[in-house]
């Protein structure tokens, strides 16, 4: 990685990036329930695919 300048950065297994709104950063602890594919943010009102809310919130973590 050195070699091609990548830098790898760990994040913690519990983060909760996937109930994180990646729009507003309020935290919804109610889809924690892994069958709650997409969710509407109760303070923003955006609306999110769990999976991908979960990329963007990686993405920013790093």
């Amino acid at each position: 990685m050195k070699r091609y300048g990548i830098e790898l950065k760990k994040i913690d297994r519990f983060y909760a990036s996937s109930q994180i709104c990646s729009v507003c950063g309020n935290k919804n602890t109610k889809v924690k329930n892994l069958n709650v594919r997409q969710w509407e943010c109760p303070k923003c009102g955006t609306v999110h695919d769990r999976d991908i809310n979960a990329a963007i919130n990686i993405a920013k973590y790093a």
